[in-house]
């Protein structure tokens, strides 16, 4: 099949790569004439597992490609995806200029009917937008030529996002169009050959789905670290806590790990604006409301950490900093806790040194070139000189690290850890002063 892609940001890319690999034809439009051309050269903005031999494969067979010329993407597919950021507004609301920009762009090159697919999480009632603009477009031209427009949310995990794409929990569809189920049957029919993974619905049940489901994880996220913050207070262990209620099967333990709060590109924005939304329909939505207010003050309990056991005074620190992504096996900083950390060090006058696997560069991009931050080659690296370290980011090579060499390099045996990764009985027994999230009276704090 024919496909068009426009946004070839995470979401876009991912889709249309793995779209690509089961043998459609996609071809992807930008504005961004470099991105462009360095994904000509197998050069890929993003870090996600998977993503780049995916690329640069189909790439060279011809399966998928890359424009800035809107006119010859929609040209090329029966199917427009729009996989375009939808960034917060000042108030937190879904910004939809780029998502109605491409839908206007469709509506002035189309010359036959086309199914418009929004991919892009958007507010519930965007379709019709979408519709609405599209319409105004061909009106003004003069033209009338039938189109459909579908939602299609995306449920990519970052770190993950390939593999989610080639096996899908469930691939949800809105739309009244039997028409459009068939063709959506066709494009999706290699990725469910075991079972049908399709949820057909309602084009404003499938918008408000997405918004749903990141609004779920993200409230189990903030329940587990308020429950962190009374444990921390009561002298209980939220890791047992956590054993405790993960093992009731209605519960589980996905989303349940405490930590110093959520971040990304989808749940802050999502929750917020779903807020909005509810807002706009002057209802109070109290819980996701709660969800982020606990989120916001999760991620300045680190600062507060460090701070207490230092007297307040962190002028002239060095903190060691393991982590800069919101999330293993990304590279992507958007809200990640590391960045309220750092910001809030910088601001106290102490000086960071930090270390990440994938998101140096991306550290770099956001802040440049300043003194009170050193972008070190190693984890190692990062403690010369450190007065004490802090874990913001779970890696896998963050796990079982040397104990007794950090206990020699830093300045202070103190480790600040905001994902709970070790065992607050070793590092007693090692004389550290460990702080962790809701470990109450099993962590020794001097």
């Amino acid at each position: 099949m024919k496909v068009t892609v426009f946004g070839i940001g995470y979401v876009g890319l991912v889709q249309a790569a793995v779209l690509a690999s089961v043998g459609h034809d996609v071809m992807c439009v930008d504005v961004d004439e470099k991105k462009v051309e360095n994904l000509k050269k197998g050069i890929i903005p993003i870090y996600e597992p998977g993503l780049t031999p995916m690329v640069v494969e189909n790439f060279e067979a011809g399966r998928l490609k890359f424009t800035t010329d809107a006119r010859e993407g929609v040209a090329h597919g029966n199917i427009q995806f729009i996989a375009v950021g939808t960034p917060p507004d000042e108030d937190g609301s879904a910004d939809l200029q780029y998502v109605l920009a491409v839908a206007g762009a469709i509506a002035a090159n189309m010359e036959a009917h086309k199914v418009v697919i929004d991919k892009s999480t958007v507010p519930v009632g965007t379709a019709k937008k979408v519709a609405a603009h599209m319409s105004a477009a061909l009106t003004k031209r003069g033209v009338d030529i039938p189109f459909d427009v579908v939602s299609n949310p995306e449920f990519l995990k970052e770190g993950a996002a390939v593999n989610d794409c080639l096996k899908p929990d469930r691939i949800v569809v809105g739309t009244d169009s039997e028409d459009v189920r068939k063709l959506m049957r066709e494009l999706y029919a290699p990725f469910t050959r075991n079972h049908d993974r399709i949820i057909f619905m309602d084009i404003p049940s499938a918008e408000l789905t997405k918004y749903a489901a990141n609004c779920m994880l993200a409230t189990k996220i903030s329940f587990m670290n308020e429950i962190s913050n009374l444990a921390e207070i009561l002298g209980a262990d939220i890791e047992a806590v956590r054993q405790g209620i993960g093992s009731d099967s209605r519960i589980g333990f996905q989303f349940i790990y405490p930590g110093c709060g959520y971040g990304g590109s989808c749940f802050p924005k999502d929750v917020q604006a779903l807020v909005r939304t509810a807002h706009g329909v002057n209802y109070k939505p109290q819980l996701l409301e709660a969800v982020e207010a606990v989120n916001y003050r999760q991620k300045e309990k680190m600062f507060g950490y460090i701070s207490k056991h230092f007297a307040g005074d962190l002028k002239g620190k060095t903190v060691a900093l393991w982590g800069l992504s919101f999330k293993p096996k990304t590279d992507d900083m958007r809200e990640a806790s590391s960045r309220v950390l750092m910001e809030s060090l910088w601001a106290a006058g102490a000086t960071v040194q930090a270390y990440d696997p994938e998101a140096m560069d991306e550290a770099q991009r956001i802040y440049g070139i300043r003194e009170d931050l050193r972008l070190m080659g190693t984890k190692e690296a990062c403690l010369q000189g450190a007065d004490v370290l802090a874990i913001c980011t779970e890696w896998s090579q963050f796990r079982a690290p040397d104990f007794d060499h950090i206990a020699t390099t830093l300045s202070n045996k103190v480790i600040v850890d905001g994902r709970n990764l070790y065992d607050p009985a070793i590092l007693k027994e090692k004389g550290f002063a460990y702080y962790a999230i809701g470990r109450g009276d099993s962590v020794k704090r001097s």
